[in-house]
């Protein structure tokens, strides 16, 4: 429905500089020319009234709909909870649609396989993301009975349906993101594993794998399993369970990529068996949905319900009342969102699934003093997500004795189990929260702070640090507060090495590079435990993370009840697959003098390194010409002829390339990270190769405090193509916190 008219003495929103940012640049309706139509109070008063004016379609409704609408606008502007970015966009809008997630089933036959292509790109269109699950198509150079022909297998499809939303992409205002997925069980599932080895390949897809309980028991006996063709339900051959595992682990430790979900167990779950086998998730891994189906999220802010006088420092009571208000604007949404497909529409209507989860967990914590790793928190957590998951359910049975239960319920796990009756098959879902918890100013979702500080590029070039709030008031409480301090935390990101410090506000602020792997996932678990559908959450790993911690990571989340996990190795090549050509491009001139090789002059000067690599030592030689390097010449002492000679050749390709005008920052992205069989520890970290070794000087010579490429920061890390700052890798999607850009739309 259309938003009703606005109060005259309706109250101001309290805008953030950043929510100023994100809102002006994503949210607010723009007219023809491009420039905004409403402020910000419209845009929430647009939201809050047209949602809240579905009430009307029910007669034993408790609230009136002009009353409601002031709760909702109240709710969203105080920031306590925020609808998923859909429905802030397109809310009371002639477009209208509102879900986030959706899934559709691709089936083995060419009319299916278009259908889904042609479905996803409406999908897309409205500013949807779409989840696939490629496991119904039948293997590379299966015969194909209506043509004799051979089939291509679902990598190939993959592909198309990449470049399908690559165009699409290009035309909108929202990126489309995808899930691809791929049972464990099918004959292409290394080829699958291996997809995204290549820089740019499929860089509109998120990748994960559905591991069965009987691969997981075949990994644990170190067995073979089978590998079956869908299309005729026949073994197609054997593989052992434990190397498929390693391969697994190895390309997530390479480049995060795929993720892992665990199908049974999210089958276990599924509230509407009767209705078909959940097999895909939405592009983030925390909705798994029916094909067909698509589901709208929403988010509490817990920062909001800490209460000092409180005996644990929780207000329970506000964040009940929160709860039900919540559910009942999602339930609404459900009414008052148009899908882009009528059997979209059937699905939704039918199983009426919504998502509340939570953001400003880690403010919370700060708030608490209770430190991110810690078992209290642990216990905090579930107490949380279990008090969150018994509220929503209490709220969707109030609905139901005004509005009815959701259509299926009859033939539900609900009413077999004599629950219910509810209004919702499912109510809970923790989602990513990278853009809404900018504008509400807190933490995202249930991780921890990537920094404690950001620096943010403002008017004219000046640097504007940012520091959370909670940290400055513990410092200024401890008498610890000045502004160097503040540019030192800038810097470094984490305080948990400042000894000069107060210990305690070291352990409480910690960041995601602070926390142990197995307290990330252990996390995860806690609000797994009480959480309908799934968590979105990534378990980051510093770049000296081995394989092995991977496995272990991966094993854990089976054994505590996790439906997913995607681990992020700091600085692995995901950013390079993930990044590629989102920067600036040159300009014609900058094009046009790369095409010739310079001559050398006769006289050239510079300064020769030594640097200790695992192969002896390096004395690289770097020479300039106007004070930009032209040619570079590498020895290596105590060596073999053989690598003197791959320390010369690569010395004469740097040299080729300065030479030929490819920017320093190209050279040092293609060096850096590239591994060998003897690296070495030395006091700017660890040197993996020779090539990594040439790197490094460069980087360390020309580029300190620059980006490395138009799209990159510092070592291997993506930079935001909207602002310039680094992007992090949080909730399975690279974001920035400076401008709410994502990844993942």
């Amino acid at each position: 429905m259309k938003p009703s008219k606005m109060p005259s003495n309706i109250e101001e929103p309290v805008i953030s500089d950043n929510a100023r940012t994100v809102l002006n640049k994503r949210y607010l309706r723009k007219g023809a020319d491009g420039q905004p139509i409403e402020d910000f109070k419209t845009m929430f008063w647009r939201v809050a009234s047209s949602v809240a004016n579905e009430e009307k379609k029910y007669k034993k409704s408790s609230y009136k709909a002009d009353e409601l609408a002031l709760i909702f606008y109240r709710m969203m502007t105080e920031y306590r909870f925020l609808p998923n970015s859909p429905t802030l966009m397109n809310a009371g809008t002639e477009l209208g649609q509102l879900a986030a997630c959706f899934v559709l089933p691709v089936g083995d036959s060419m009319e299916e396989i278009f259908d889904a292509i042609k479905f996803a790109a409406l999908i897309h269109k409205s500013g949807g993301g779409t989840g696939f699950s490629f496991s119904r198509l039948r293997p590379t150079d299966s015969r194909v009975g209506s043509t004799g022909g051979i089939a291509s297998g679902p990598i190939s499809f993959l592909k198309i349906f990449n470049t399908a939303t690559e165009q699409v992409k290009q035309g909108g205002t929202r990126r489309g993101a995808n899930m691809g997925i791929l049972r464990v069980d099918h004959p292409n599932i290394i080829d699958f594993i291996r997809a995204k080895e290549r820089d740019g390949e499929l860089n509109n897809f998120n990748l994960s794998v559905a591991l069965t309980e009987k691969f997981m028991q075949a990994v644990e006996n170190d067995e073979e399993y089978s590998l079956i063709a869908p299309h005729t339900g026949s073994e197609k051959g054997r593989l052992k369970a434990r190397e498929v595992f390693s391969l697994l682990v190895q390309k997530a430790w390479e480049s995060g990529d795929p993720g892992i979900i665990f199908l049974d167990r999210i089958n276990r779950d599924n509230p509407n068996p009767d209705q078909g086998e959940i097999e895909s998730t939405n592009p983030c891994g925390e909705q798994p949905l029916l094909p067909y189906e698509a589901c709208n999220l929403g988010s509490i802010n817990l920062d909001k319900f800490f209460a000092p006088e409180s005996a644990d420092g929780v207000d329970w009571e506000g964040l009940k009342e929160t709860v039900h208000q919540s559910v009942r604007f999602l339930d609404n949404v459900i009414d008052a969102s148009k899908y882009p497909l009528d059997r979209i529409t059937e699905m939704v209507r039918k199983n009426r699934k919504i998502g509340l989860g939570v953001m400003g967990w880690a403010d919370l914590l700060f708030q608490l003093e209770i430190p991110y790793d810690s078992h209290k928190a642990l216990s905090l957590a579930e107490k949380v997500m279990e008090f969150i998951q018994k509220e929503s359910k209490s709220a969707s049975k109030i609905l139901a004795s005004e509005r009815g239960s959701f259509p299926a319920y009859d033939q539900s796990v609900y009413s077999k189990q004599n629950f219910g009756p509810y209004r919702n098959a499912t109510t809970t879902t923790i989602a990513p929260t990278g853009t809404l918890s900018i504008i509400a100013g807190c933490s995202s979702g249930v991780e921890p702070l990537f920094a404690l500080s950001f620096v943010r590029q403002v008017m004219d070039g000046e640097r504007l640090v940012e520091v959370n709030p909670h940290l400055e008031e513990a410092l200024k409480r401890s008498q610890s507060h000045s502004i160097k301090l503040m540019d030192e935390i800038s810097q470094k990101g984490s305080i948990r090495n400042m000894d000069y410090l107060d210990e305690n506000i070291r352990q409480v602020f910690v960041t995601a590079m602070d926390i142990a792997p197995e307290y990330h996932l252990k996390m995860q678990a806690a609000f797994q435990k009480f959480t309908d559908n799934a968590v979105s959450k990534t378990v980051n790993l510093p770049s000296s993370a081995t394989k092995e911690d991977i496995w272990s990571i991966y094993w854990m989340a089976y054994e505590l009840g996790c439906k997913g996990v995607t681990v992020y190795r700091d600085g692995c090549k995901s950013s390079q697959v993930l990044c590629t050509g989102e920067g600036q491009q040159p300009d014609v001139k900058e094009q046009e003098s790369r095409k010739s090789v310079k001559e050398r002059p006769d006289v050239v000067y510079g300064f020769t390194q030594k640097v200790r690599t695992g192969l002896g030592e390096l004395y690289l030689t770097v020479n300039e010409v106007e004070g930009k390097p032209f040619e570079v010449f590498a020895t290596i002492g105590r060596s073999g002829r053989s690598i003197t000679a791959k320390a010369e050749a690569i010395g004469r390709l740097v040299s080729l390339a300065l030479r030929s005008g490819v920017d320093v920052r190209d050279v040092v992205k293609q060096l850096k990270g590239i591994g060998g069989e003897h690296p070495v520890f030395q006091k700017k970290g660890l040197l993996l190769s020779i090539p990594d070794a040439v790197g490094w000087v460069l980087e360390n010579r020309y580029l300190q405090g620059k980006k490395t490429g138009s799209d990159y920061v510092g070592l291997n890390r993506p930079a935001c193509p909207d602002c310039g700052q680094e992007l992090v890798f949080q909730e399975g999607c690279f974001v920035c916190g400076a401008c709410g850009y994502t990844k993942c739309g």
